[in-house]
This record gives structure tokens, C-alpha cells and sequence, in this order.
């Protein structure tokens, strides 16, 4: 909590303090501690057997299914003959019309079963879209945020190398020129050679500008990472769309992390997430209205397509739980010490300054720039460097008109180098990569996070619906049956020409008795003929 509580405007949320606070356990079977160490292999054990909970709802999901479908398959078939004399005993006292007694409630009871479990199914679509459009957020918010960063990394990185090269261009050229033009001239050579001197102390003194062993010289004006330990070779190199970088070199070595790398990988894998869960959801959808459809219809051949549709959601229900559960207990512990983790992790895996790191993941008014003895020397020797060339200009040029043109262009350089300087005592300040972190974390800690648990709750759901749908789709089958054997007979009595006009015996002796008191002598005229 310490670490946390250095973290200006960022406090970890109720949930990620929830999750974080779930007991953890190894394959052994013994407790576990819940600091996020991705890398250790004892940790990885502990989200290994959160995970394994999904497998075993899968097994007892399929174990209720297996008992229900031997229910229907092998208790019902002894009572057929039994449920056929209900059946007309049931139509006898209904006139044939519909269903009643213990049919008509078995029916009943099997539809809402399916419409309830339909609507469960629905409900959890509902809170699958929903989660997935809030990770969605959380993601954009960090990718957006490690964009940001990496421009102001790569800033940092074009600046630090134009002042370096100007520095040294004007070295090499205009104030040579002068020492030759000033040539035995004591009163403006010894300025002249104070500006190369002090011009070459700016250099060194921003060389240093590092995370580590800082940047190594591979040709004039041009200079290389030492490993990762340089400020920008450590966090970024930019990519070319974003911001201009150095020239790249056959021996630069490659940075172990750049936000702006980091920033592209996860837009490509959250666009791959996001596209699957929506295809996911959809098929949800459509599995859920062709039930109702199909419950309605009473269409056996679409009942077994959606059987089949209904198995496979299912275990895709259970799979994408058992990959949320681990994914969102690990955020929970990352989002519970954020710094601890950066800190560890970075300092391990490049060698970079922990101070540097905390004074910008904290960014604390107690804490001092491990950048200001730096910043300051340079400042000191550039506004040197202006007082050498204002002397020169007031007392050498009139006497060395030919040396007006190099001493120009050495001020034009130094104006040029103290505007980027500005530039980069603003860059190198800990509030704007701070809050960069801090936009990261809320991203990926509050609205990923609050994302990730919505779609957990969706699958749990989508997976208890499912598996109350297999469940009563048997029951809905044999219904089907009998049904459609009604609708077969009747079909056939109507196809009949002669069982269709012909009279039952009823439907003769009611006629025969009504003509009979009606008119004898005709009813003895048509039985005589």
C-alpha cells in the first residue's frame, strides 16, 4: 500500500481490491501469496487452478444434462402405455380440443423452462455487450495514454541529439574557422577556445542524460544506445509515424520495452478480442431466437440444429470463463501495486536507474530531478557560451571583419540549441509522463478492469442458461413427437375422400331420427329406394 499510495490521483478500485483479496493456492494445495510476479512459476499455479473451477462446472454441467437426458430417455419410456390412457381419458373430457391433465402441465412446465432459460441468456448477451464495449474503453485509454508517452520519449530522444550534433557541428566548423581567422590574437582566441570548451562540456553533460551508461558516439554528430540504458532506448524509440528517430544503426541494440511498440501490440490484439467477443455474443443471439423459434414452430429439424449450436455455446460459455477468471485476479494484482511491479520488472530486465523510474512514477514535490545537476551545469555553460560570443561580437569583430560570418552562425546554433534546451527541461519534468501513467492505470485498472467482470458475469450466465436449455430441449422433443402424429392422422383423414363424407354412426341415427318425426312417408321412400 505504499507504493500505492505515491501514485498521485490513482487508488485502487473496491473491485481490484476484492479480487486481489481471493485466496490463492498452488497444485499442491498450499497457500500462496498475491504479489504479481508473471514470471514465477509458483504464481502461474495459483491462476492455473482458478482456472481449472471452469473445468469443473463444465463436468458438472454436463453431469446434470446427463442425468436429465436419462430421465427422459429411460423413466418416461416405461410410462407411455400409461400416459397414453391419460392422453384419452385427458381428450375424452376436453371434447379432443387442446391439452390438459398431466400432458398439458408437462408441456407447459417444459416451454417456460425454455423461454426462462432463453431470457437468462438474453440477459447475460445484454451484460456481455456491455462489458465488452468497457474493456474496449480501458484499452483505448492505455494505448492511448503509452502513444502519448512515446511521443514525449521521442521528443525527448530528437532533442537531446539535435542540440548534441548542433553542438558539435559548430565545433568542428564556425568556431575553427574563427580560432584561424583570430590566429595569434591572445584577447579573442582565448574566448573562442572557452566557447569550444564549454560547447563540448554541454555535450558530455547531455550524453549523460540517461538511464545508465547513456549514449556512445558511432560517428560524427550521430551517437548510439549503450544496451537499454539510455532514456529513450530504455522506454521508447518511436515508432516513424509518430515522431522522427535517430538513424538506425548495424550495432544499436534493441530496446527491451517501448511504449509506442507496446501502444500497437495491444490496439492489434484488443481489435482480435473485441471482434471475437462480438462474434461470440452473436452467435448467442441467434442460438437464443431460433429456440424461441423453434419452440414456437414446433420444428424438430431446427431443434436439433440449435441443440447442437446450444452444446458448442456451452463450452464456449465455460472456456471464456475459465480464461476471464485468471486474466482478471493477475489485473487485480498488478492494479494493487502498479509501482512495485514497473519498478522490479524494468530495473531486472535492463539495468535502468530505479531513482530515475520512481521520481516518474511517483512524481512526489518532495522528490528532487535526478536530471537537475545536469540540467543545470548545461544551462551554466550555454549562457557562458552566449557571454564568450557578445565579447567577441563588441571587441574582436572590428578589428577581424572576416570572422562576422562564422561568429553568426555559432550565435544562430546557440539560439537554436538553448530553444531546444527550454524544450527539454519541460519534457524532461515528471508531471506530463506521470500523468500518462496515471491515464494507463485508470484505463486499464478501473474501466478494463469493471469490463473484464461483466464478461466474466456473461459467461457464467450464458452458461447456466445454456445448460437449463439442454435440459428441457428433451422434454420439449418428446412433445414434438406426439404432436406431429396428431397432425400426421389428421392429415390423412382429411386426404380421405371417402372417410370424409361419411357419416358416423351418431351423425345417422340423429339424422334418421329427425326425418323419421319429421316425414315417415319420406324416410320409407328413401330407405325403400
Amino acid at each position: 500500500m505504499a507504493a500505492i499510495a505515491t501514485v498521485p490521483n490513482y487508488t485502487p478500485s473496491v473491485w481490484v481490491r476484492l479480487c486481489h483479496a481471493i485466496p490463492r493456492l498452488s497444485l499442491t494445495m498450499q497457500m500462496r501469496d498475491s504479489v504479481f510476479t508473471p514470471d514465477s512459476w509458483e504464481y502461474q499455479q495459483t491462476l492455473l487452478v482458478l482456472s481449472s473451477f471452469s473445468a469443473i462446472a463444465l463436468v458438472l454441467s454436463l453431469l446434470v444434462i446427463l442425468c436429465f437426458l436419462i430421465h427422459y430417455c429411460c423413466c418416461h419410456r416405461g410410462e407411455s402405455g400409461r400416459d397414453a390412457e391419460e392422453e384419452e381419458e385427458d381428450d375424452d373430457a376436453s371434447g379432443g380440443h387442446g391439452y390438459s391433465g398431466k400432458k398439458g402441465r408437462g408441456i407447459c412446465c417444459v416451454t417456460w423452462v425454455s423461454v426462462a432459460a432463453v431470457t437468462l441468456c438474453c440477459v447475460a448477451i445484454g451484460v456481455g455487450f456491455y462489458g465488452n464495449s468497457e474493456a474496449n474503453d480501458g484499452m483505448y485509454q492505455l494505448t492511448s495514454s503509452l502513444l502519448t508517452a512515446n511521443y514525449t520519449l521521442a521528443s525527448i530522444d530528437l532533442l537531446v541529439s539535435d542540440t548534441i550534433s548542433g553542438l558539435q557541428r559548430s565545433v568542428s566548423g564556425p568556431l575553427t574557422s574563427m580560432e584561424d581567422v583570430f590566429g595569434g590574437h591572445k584577447p579573442a582566441l582565448v574566448p573562442t577556445r572557452s566557447c569550444r570548451r564549454l560547447s563540448e562540456r554541454v555535450v558530455s553533460l547531455l550524453s549523460n542524460l540517461t538511464l545508465g551508461r547513456g549514449l556512445i558516439p558511432i560517428a560524427d554528430g550521430f551517437y548510439r544506445t549503450n544496451g537499454s540504458e539510455s532514456i529513450v532506448g530504455a522506454l521508447t524509440p518511436a515508432p516513424p509515424s509518430v515522431a522522427p528517430t535517430l538513424s538506425p544503426s548495424a550495432n544499436s541494440i534493441p530496446a527491451p520495452f517501448s511504449p509506442g511498440w507496446a501502444a500497437n501490440t495491444l490496439m492489434v490484439n484488443e481489435d482480435y478480442r473485441w471482434l471475437s467477443y462480438v462474434l461470440l455474443l452473436l452467435v448467442d443471439l441467434v442460438v437464443c431466437f431460433f429456440i424461441l423459434l423453434g419452440l414456437a414452430k414446433q420444428s424438430r429439424w431446427l431443434l436439433i440444429l440449435m441443440t447442437v449450436l446450444a452444446w458448442l455455446s456451452l463450452f464456449m460459455s465455460w472456456g471464456s470463463l475459465g480464461l476471464e477468471t485468471p486474466t482478471v485476479v493477475a489485473l487485480s494484482d498488478f492494479c494493487f501495486d502498479p509501482n512495485t511491479f514497473v519498478l522490479n520488472s524494468t530495473h531486472f530486465n535492463s539495468g535502468t536507474s530505479p531513482e530515475v523510474l520512481d521520481y516518474y512514477l511517483t512524481c512526489s514535490r518532495k522528490m528532487s530531478s535526478p536530471f537537475q545537476q545536469i540540467l543545470t551545469q548545461s544551462q551554466r555553460a550555454l549562457s557562458s557560451i552566449h557571454s564568450h560570443l557578445s565579447s567577441l561580437e563588441r571587441d574582436a569583430l572590428p578589428r577581424f571583419p572576416k570572422a562576422e560570418r562564422s561568429l553568426r552562425e555559432v550565435q544562430q546554433i546557440l539560439n537554436t540549441t538553448e530553444g531546444n534546451f527550454h524544450q527539454l527541461v519541460a519534457l524532461l519534468n515528471c508531471r506530463g509522463l506521470n500523468k500518462d501513467y496515471v491515464d494507463s492505470l485508470k484505463g486499464l485498472c478501473y474501466d478494463g478492469m469493471e469490463g473484464l467482470l461483466y464478461l466474466s458475469l456473461y459467461s457464467f450466465l450464458s452458461a447456466l442458461a445454456f445448460t437449463a436449455i439442454l435440459c428441457s430441449l428433451p422434454g420439449a422433443w418428446r412433445s414434438f413427437h406426439s404432436d406431429s402424429d396428431d397432425y400426421e392422422d389428421s392429415d390423412s383423414e382429411s386426404e380421405d375422400p371417402f372417410t370424409s363424407h361419411q357419416y358416423s354412426p351418431s351423425m345417422l341415427t340423429g339424422y334418421g331420427g329427425s326425418q323419421s318425426h319429421s316425414n315417415p312417408s319420406h324416410s320409407r321412400n328413401l330407405y325403400s329406394h
